[in-house]
């Protein structure tokens, strides 16, 4: 079956899709998990179009992405475990991730706590350092794992889907979703504050 056209910004993809296929997908989630700039997000969009078009096969799509995300993270998380902050702003900048940006995302981290790393999959920049933040502020592997997991099946999900339904329209379906990320983040953290407050107050009252 002919490959199907890709959409504006996914096009480039087509020559990687179209000679390695679920491999191009295992490895650009991959490396970009743990910190290397590469198009992740956009393989996996990319990816479901061809789907879509029975190039791939959708739940083989998924499968691979969501083990490559896990991986990927965990490689992260191992980096930040073993190498410290040390590491990261010695290497760092050769992936794009300056002391600065890095202090910025800890930072972000160390604020809403564990279940961010869920959050982080959607959101470009986090995304990348995720595992290795993790990693350095000592977060337990198994806590870290199951969050990993639970936003990488829900990153890949949404996108493999979304891609595979809308086809050549999945640009413009990324796009106004995108437009409103942030106010769904927003009310993410809104909950997340709720939940922390009311956590707070009931043991203040069993005390």
């Amino acid at each position: 079956m002919a490959a199907p056209p890709l959409p504006g910004p996914l096009a480039h993809l087509a020559p990687l899709l179209g000679h390695y296929g679920y491999w191009a997908v295992g490895a650009v989630v991959l490396v970009e998990d743990f910190g290397v700039p590469a198009p992740g997000e956009t393989i996996l969009l990319a990816a479901g179009v061809y789907a879509g078009a029975g190039r791939l096969d959708v739940v083989k799509v998924g499968l691979v992405a969501f083990t490559a995300a896990v991986v990927g993270d965990n490689i992260g998380f191992l980096i930040g475990h073993f190498g410290g902050r040390a590491f990261v702003h010695r290497w760092g900048r050769y992936v794009f991730l300056t002391p600065k940006r890095f202090a910025t995302a800890e930072e972000f981290f160390h604020r809403h706590g564990g279940k961010i790393v869920t959050v982080a999959r959607f959101v470009e920049g986090l995304r990348q350092v995720n595992g290795i933040i993790a990693g350095t502020s000592g977060m337990h592997w198994r806590r870290f794992l199951l969050f990993n997991a639970l936003g990488a099946a829900l990153w890949v999900g949404l996108w493999t889907s979304l891609a595979y339904l809308a086809g050549s329209h999945i640009t413009e379906v990324y796009d106004e979703i995108k437009r409103y990320e942030i106010y769904v983040l927003a009310a993410f953290a809104v909950l997340v504050v709720a939940l922390v407050v009311r956590h707070v107050l009931r043991r203040r009252h069993e005390r």
